[in-house]
């Protein structure tokens, strides 16, 4: 894992959208990852880890 991508994981635990919006832009993803956070903030987090590392 580059540093890149490590530092990208370590906003997406602390502020998922904002990792989410760093990886993908705004778009689906970031709409996605915003409503899971509404609900809860695990699912957000998740979401945004998963999105950050599939490649």
């Amino acid at each position: 894992m580059d540093t890149n991508k490590l530092l990208l994981v370590i906003i997406a635990i602390l502020l998922p959208p904002v990792g989410v919006f760093l990886k993908e832009g705004a778009g689906k993803q970031l709409l996605i990852n915003i409503i899971l956070c509404l609900f809860f903030l695990l699912p957000g987090v998740l979401h945004a880890i998963w999105v950050i590392t599939k490649d």
